[in-house]
């Protein structure tokens, strides 16, 4: 079979290998594939695989020989799902592969805005400890977690895993979830009946669920509203989750306290974001599925996803 892997340098820079698909036929690992380049790179294949390339139908029609797309990623909607399905082409994606990386960030930007480590730590480098007329000094409020409110919106894999991280430090976990009042309960989570609740009740605010029309800026000026302004906001699910613009007001206004967000509308902000310099907004680069140990999952995943093809029971299906 010939494999085409379109951009395969997020998933692995360097620090892992391409054998595994190797083996399962004649392989052609691009690191990037620009727009216009991508019908001459996926001519003749009978795989591909994309993270964030874009597989149009109009593109699908121009490969009558691809018979699978395989996304490097858990979200899909980089590919035309309905135009695949009725070509034919099996469609896979990479489930709960990062599951506790993205927990471990959200808790990194919940520790940053509470505690803001690396400030305090330049401060020291700066000289600023050894001037001080007293034994200790902070610049920014110290925030102690234990008995405040994590709201998720979201509980799948990741939102449950950072759940518990929070209820281990002392935390009490406000849900708005499919899941019925029982089954969270079984978990230590409370429900909340609308979002009206988990916005207004939440001192902190972490986003877990996927992006769909429903969801598409599910933070806005609205709910911004009901937020205590003591509240952080975490976003490490999609960018378009959050009104960019609505956000950056309420940070820059004090109707908030803080925010700390992987992801954005776009990405890379090319042309900027409200986000950046916002008031106490603390942006990482998309980095939350990026350890090594999560990348090695997801090669592992991708190349189980192609043998199962290949022996006519694909897994992961989309």
């Amino acid at each position: 079979m010939t494999i085409v892997v379109l951009d395969g340098y997020a998933a692995n820079p360097g620090d892992l290998s391409w054998d595994g698909l190797r083996e399962l036929g004649e392989l052609t690992v691009y690191e990037r594939t620009a727009p216009d380049e991508v019908l001459e790179r996926a001519k003749g294949a009978q795989a591909i695989t994309t993270n964030k390339v874009l597989i149009t139908a109009e593109l699908m029609d121009q490969l009558p020989e691809l018979r699978y797309i395989g996304v490097l990623a858990t979200g899909y909607n980089v590919v035309d799902i309905p135009a695949a399905r009725k070509r034919g082409i099996v469609v896979t994606n990479i489930p709960a592969y990062s599951t506790m990386s993205v927990a471990q960030l959200v808790m990194a930007h919940l520790l940053n805005i509470t505690n803001r480590v690396a400030l305090h730590s330049q401060a020291v480098t700066e000289g600023k400890w050894q001037t001080c007329k007293d034994f200790t000094f902070t610049l920014s409020p110290q925030i102690e977690l234990d008995d405040k409110i994590f709201g998720i919106v979201g509980l799948g894999n990741t939102g449950t895993a950072a759940a518990r991280i929070a209820q281990s430090l002392g935390m009490r976990v406000l849900a708005y979830s499919s899941k019925n009042a029982e089954t969270l309960a079984a978990l230590g989570i409370d429900k909340a009946d609308a979002y009206e609740q988990l916005f207004r009740e939440s001192d902190v605010l972490s986003l877990h669920c996927p992006l769909t029309e429903e969801t598409h800026h599910l933070v806005n000026a609205e709910r911004l509203s009901w937020m205590k302004p003591t509240a952080i906001l975490i976003n490490t699910g999609r960018g378009p989750l959050i009104d960019e613009k609505a956000l950056a007001d309420a940070l820059n206004q004090g109707r908030i306290m803080g925010a700390g967000v992987d992801v954005l509308q776009d990405e890379p902000p090319r042309n900027g974001s409200p986000l950046i310099g916002a008031r106490n907004c603390f942006i990482t680069p998309h980095i939350a599925w990026a350890t090594q140990a999560a990348r090695s999952r997801l090669m592992k995943i991708a190349v189980e996803n192609v043998k199962a093809f290949m022996a006519g029971k694909p897994q992961n299906v989309v």
